[in-house]
């Protein structure tokens, strides 16, 4: 578990970083975590698996401003670690995604506090000249306290917390784990109806039931609802761009007289 452990800090260091020094290739997404994990620990399929389940709870999740939202990059890799290493489901451990989520969260704010005492460090040291230092506060050191609050959690995690999370897992009621099974799902729905919060309009909303009615009563799967969304994007597009073009090579009207060209004597 040691070699695992560090391999798993490594990712969520790497994922974490994605939007703070790669630019934003979306490897902090739960789903491409979950998958990374997944291939580390060579079970790739519950990695897609808790990865899509996480991706939809963290739909509806938005960092605004300076509010912190709830760490679902440091959950869904140590979730994913679990559902791999211990023999509980996939729902199970999602029940735990949540309190690990709020976790990150509160690690976050603390990580935050001690990026901004460097910031203003690194502004004394650019008012003293001391450029060196302003860029070591902003780049190395900043990168590195980053880099230990993401690894250390989800390393001790993994490293002392998988036989304990096991335990706790074959002690749980049947009738508390129908619970959290429910739970999970209505997270899932939850992350869901705050995504279409914000999507829904008034021209949008027509699609959503035309894509909800298909499932119901043609009974077509997720896959077949996205291939005929795409062909009816295109189909649209299509219509759309060749109305333009008409209109663009159109007759001109009539009355085009210019008042600032001059008049034919």
């Amino acid at each position: 578990m040691l070699v695992q452990s560090i391999v798993l800090g490594l990712i969520g260091v790497f994922c974490i970083m994605d939007s703070r020094l790669l630019g934003r290739l979306n490897f902090e997404r739960p789903l491409i975590t979950c998958t990374l994990v997944g291939l580390a620990l060579g079970d790739l399929k519950t990695g897609l698996a808790v990865g899509a389940s996480m991706e939809l709870i963290s739909m509806g999740l938005v960092n605004i401003g300076g509010a912190v939202p709830p760490d679902m990059n440091m959950a869904a890799i140590i979730t994913s670690a679990f559902a791999i290493t211990t023999s509980a489901t996939i729902e199970t451990a999602l029940a735990i995604a949540m309190p690990i989520a709020v976790l990150g969260q509160f690690i976050g704010v603390i990580g935050r506090t001690v990026l901004g005492t460097l910031t203003h460090v690194a502004d004394r040291a650019i008012e003293q000249g001391n450029f060196k230092k302003a860029y070591s506060m902003h780049i190395v050191w900043g990168t590195i306290i980053y880099a230990l609050l993401y690894f250390v959690p989800i390393f001790l995690a993994i490293y002392i917390g998988t036989d304990a999370v096991e335990a706790i897992v074959n002690v749980i009621p049947a009738w508390l784990t129908a619970g959290l099974n429910l739970a999970t799902k209505f997270l899932t729905a939850y992350g869901l109806a705050l995504l279409l919060s914000v999507m829904l309009t008034r021209d949008l909303t027509i699609y959503f039931f035309l894509g909800f009615f298909l499932v119901v009563y043609l009974g077509l799967d997720i896959t077949a609802i996205a291939i005929f969304a795409c062909i009816l994007a295109l189909i649209l597009n299509s219509v759309k761009f060749k109305k333009g073009a008409a209109a663009a090579d159109g007759p001109a009207p009539a009355d085009d007289y210019d008042p600032l060209e001059d008049d034919d004597l």
